[in-house]
C-alpha cells in the first residue's frame, strides 16, 4: 500500500483566519498581527507591529481595556470583552475580544472579532425604542427633542444637533431645537439653516465631508455635516441635522443610512407630539381668543384660593360683558364680531400682570384672575382701567367700533371661599352692572357663606 501524499499545510495559516490574530507583549505593544488586521481594524499588519494597543483604542474605553489587560497578564483567560478601536480612516470599530497569556511567550495572544455591524444593528432597535417610549411620554415637544438628541447621540458622534420645522402656514423654516444653541462658529463655513434649506427644497439626504480622509495637516474649517428629511405619509415637514467635529472622524454612507433608519421614528413621535399638544391646546384654550377658556379658568382658581388661604392672602375675579356686542353681530356680522372679541381680548392683557389669568368664557364673555389682590381699591384700580381701555374706539377693518363693558367684582375671602359661589358672585355683580345701565363697575354685596351647624347629638 502506497500511502496518498497530504498536502503542505499553508505557511502562515493564521493568515487565513477571518478574525485577526493578535500578539501584544507585557507593554502592551503589537509584536505581531495577522492578515486579518486590516480588515478589522483597519491597519494593515506591518503598520500595526510597534504600536502600542491603547493608542488606538477610544479614549472612553482605555481604562477598561488596561484593567481588562491587567487581568490577561495576571493569568485570566479572558473572553467576549468588547471595546471600541479607531480605524486608520478615523471610524470607530467594535471590536470582540477573546485573549490568554503565554508564560512560555511572554505575550498575550488574542483573537480579535470585528462586531461593529452587530453593534449597530443593536444600536438601531434600541434607538428606534427609545424614542417610541419618548413620544409617549407627553406632549412637551422641547422635552422630545432633548431626548432625541440624546439618543442619537449615543448612535453617533453629534458636536451640533438641530431639528428644523417648516411651518405652511407662514412659509418659514423654524428651529424650534438646536444644540449648542450658540452656533457662532467661525470655522464652520455652513450654517444649519442653509443646509437645513437644502435639504427641504431638494428631499434627499444630506453627506457633506472633506473629499479626502483627514491628515494631520488638515485645515480646521473641514466641513463634517450629516442631515435627513423629516416626512410622515409622503409629507415633508422638516429636517435633523449633524455636524461632527471639522478634525473628524467624518461621516459615511453606514452613518446616513442609520439616521435615515431612525429618522422614520422620529418623524412620527414629533407628529405625534404636536397632535398632542394641539389637542392640550384646544381643550385649553379658546380657539377665537387663544386665552384660557372656562376649564383652564377653574382649574387656575382652584390653584390660586389654595394657595390664597395657605399664604392668607386675597384674589379678585372680574366677571366682564361687552356692551352692545349683539349690535354689532346684527348690523355688521359675525366676521366683524369675531375681529372685535380679538382686539378686546388683546387689550384685556395689556391691563393685567403676566401672573393674572384672562379667560374667555363664551360669547362676549371674560373673566380676569387677580392674585394677590388685598382689598377692593385694589381691584377697582384694574376694573377702572380695563373700563378706560375698552371704551378706546376699535378700529376693524373698514369699522370703527365703540364698545364699552360691564365687570362684576367678587373677592376672596370676602365674598365667597371656594371657585363655584366666587365666580357666581362676580356674574351676578356684573348682571346688576349692566341692569343699571352698563359701562361701570359693581362689585359682589354678599359675604362668604359659613358653614351650616351640625346637629347636635
Amino acid at each position: 500500500m502506497h500511502n496518498t501524499p497530504q498536502p503542505a499545510p499553508p505557511t502562515n495559516a493564521l493568515d487565513l483566519l477571518l478574525d485577526a490574530v493578535c500578539m501584544v507583549n507585557a507593554e502592551g505593544t503589537f509584536v505581531h498581527v495577522s492578515a486579518a488586521s486590516e480588515r478589522v481594524f483597519g491597519y494593515p499588519a506591518a503598520e500595526l507591529v510597534g504600536r502600542r494597543v491603547l493608542d488606538l483604542v477610544h479614549p472612553d474605553d482605555v481604562a477598561i481595556t488596561k484593567a481588562t489587560a491587567d487581568r490577561v497578564l495576571r493569568g485570566e483567560q479572558v473572553t467576549h470583552f468588547t471595546n471600541r478601536y479607531r480605524r486608520k480612516n478615523g471610524q470607530f470599530a467594535h471590536i470582540m475580544w477573546s485573549a490568554r497569556w503565554s508564560e512560555q511567550d511572554q505575550l498575550r495572544i488574542a483573537v480579535a472579532r470585528d462586531i461593529t455591524a452587530q453593534k449597530r444593528a443593536e444600536s438601531m432597535r434600541e434607538a428606534v425604542y427609545a424614542i417610541s417610549e419618548a413620544a409617549s411620554s407627553g406632549d412637551d415637544l422641547t422635552l422630545l427633542f432633548r431626548q432625541i438628541h440624546q439618543i442619537v447621540q449615543r448612535l453617533l458622534p453629534v458636536r451640533l444637533f438641530s431639528i428644523a420645522l417648516y411651518n405652511h402656514e407662514s412659509g418659514q423654516l423654524d428651529f424650534p431645537y438646536c444644540q449648542p444653541a450658540n452656533q457662532a462658529d467661525e470655522a464652520a463655513l455652513l450654517s444649519p439653516t442653509s443646509l437645513s434649506q437644502r435639504i427641504l427644497h431638494s428631499g434627499q439626504p444630506l453627506l457633506l465631508v472633506p473629499p479626502q480622509p483627514a491628515h494631520d495637516n488638515a485645515p480646521a474649517a473641514a466641513e463634517n455635516w450629516l442631515g435627513v428629511p423629516l416626512q410622515v405619509q409622503n409629507t415633508l415637514f422638516g429636517a435633523v441635522l449633524l455636524r461632527g467635529d471639522a478634525a473628524g472622524p467624518y461621516y459615511n454612507s453606514e452613518d446616513l443610512e442609520l439616521l435615515q433608519y431612525v429618522s422614520a421614528q422620529i418623524a412620527a413621535a414629533i407628529q405625534r407630539a404636536q397632535l398632542q399638544a394641539r389637542l392640550q391646546f384646544q381643550s385649553h384654550y379658546d380657539h377665537l381668543t387663544g386665552l384660557p377658556n372656562r376649564a383652564l379658568l377653574m382649574d387656575r382658581l382652584n390653584v390660586a384660593l389654595a394657595r390664597a388661604q395657605r399664604e392668607e392672602q386675597g384674589l379678585a375675579l372680574l366677571y366682564l360683558d361687552l356692551d352692545n356686542f349683539k349690535q354689532v353681530n346684527d348690523s355688521l356680522g359675525h366676521d366683524v364680531g369675531d375681529l372685535l372679541l380679538q382686539q378686546a381680548s388683546r387689550r384685556l392683557s395689556d391691563c393685567v400682570r403676566d401672573c393674572d389669568t384672562v379667560a374667555r368664557m363664551g360669547g362676549d364673555e371674560f373673566v380676569i384672575l387677580l392674585e394677590s389682590v388685598q382689598s377692593e381699591a385694589a381691584s377697582a384700580i384694574v376694573a377702572g382701567k380695563i373700563c378706560t381701555a375698552l371704551r378706546q374706539p376699535f378700529q376693524v377693518g373698514l369699522h370703527q367700533l365703540h364698545s364699552n363693558v360691564s365687570v362684576g367684582v367678587a373677592l376672596f375671602p370676602q365674598h365667597a371661599d371656594d371657585a363655584h359661589h366666587l365666580l357666581r358672585q362676580a356674574d351676578q355683580a356684573m348682571y346688576r352692572a349692566k341692569q343699571e345701565g352698563g359701562s361701570s363697575t359693581r362689585t359682589a354685596q354678599c359675604s362668604a357663606p359659613q358653614a351650616s351647624p351640625q346637629p347636635s347629638a
